[in-house]
């Protein structure tokens, strides 16, 4: 399933963050939608020529965080990602932060091979509390007839503590035979934090026969670790200048971590 959503083995998606998207507030009125463009068409072809096997589109930039999504920030998403399309040359997947149910809309307006998001769980977060609604956004999967669709379940999500006393591998489990996972995704606490070994080791642990990602914080130093327990892994932030999160995408450091990659695999 790896091969045929990514290409390859131990698959690494790059995030292309979109900048604050129109309808949320650090939204750049005077730039418009062309500055978002451009910042993300520079991405694309920065982690293409570095050898990134998927890339994925986020929309990082729409602080503060909602469980919802907006109809015109939805809009504006679905609109990016259509003008960017064609320079598209590896597989691509999308992620509304943080509606599952927006998620797999704009996975299948869009044609992305995949969708990531919080799916289940029950969640005190920092945008208050979080019940994802899984059947919904497998049903409007199967409803338009997309179920090639792969979906990726974080189970540990950012900036949120689950509500109840469930192990990661309870989850783990859960979400793959009682929710339909087909990929699952092992978090840090926040974006660009690292993912405990041991919480990922837990997880494979438990669903053996479901590809299990590190979703945050991979960077040069832990990736042979992660890639010798995990099936693969989501970089957004080491891919930025400075490893900073809200800058540009800086090729040379992709470059160096795919072929660091390339080298384990």
């Amino acid at each position: 399933m790896l091969k045929e959503t990514f290409g390859t083995q131990k698959p690494i998606t790059a995030m292309v963050h979109f900048p604050p998207l129109p309808g949320t507030p650090l939204y750049d009125a005077d730039g418009g939608m062309p500055k978002i463009l451009d910042s993300a068409a520079k991405d694309i072809a920065a982690l293409q020529e570095g050898g990134v096997d998927a890339v994925m589109f986020g929309n990082e930039g729409d602080r503060p965080y909602v469980l919802k999504a907006s109809p015109v920030t939805l809009a504006a998403f679905a609109f990016a990602v259509g003008e960017l399309r064609n320079a598209i040359t590896v597989p691509f997947g999308v992620n509304y932060l943080w509606d599952p149910v927006a998620s797999v809309a704009l996975g299948v307006a869009s044609g992305a091979r995949f969708v990531r998001e919080i799916f289940t769980g029950v969640y005190d977060s920092d945008m208050g509390l979080w019940v994802p609604d899984a059947a919904g956004a497998l049903q409007l999967r199967t409803d338009t007839r997309r179920n090639d669709i792969r979906v990726m379940y974080n189970i540990n999500a950012e900036f949120a503590s689950p509500v109840g006393s469930r192990t990661l591998a309870q989850r783990a489990k859960s979400a793959v035979f009682a929710s339909l996972a087909d990929i699952v995704l092992v978090s840090g606490p926040m974006t660009g934090e690292a993912v405990e070994l041991s919480n990922l080791r837990e997880a494979k642990d438990a669903i053996p026969d479901t590809p299990v990602f590190a979703n945050t914080g991979v960077n040069p130093d832990n990736v042979e670790d992660i890639l010798s327990v995990g099936d693969g892994a989501i970089v957004g932030t080491h891919f930025k200048v400075e490893g900073d999160t809200w800058k540009p995408v800086d090729g040379d450091r992709v470059k160096r971590f795919m072929d660091r990659v390339s080298g384990l695999r």
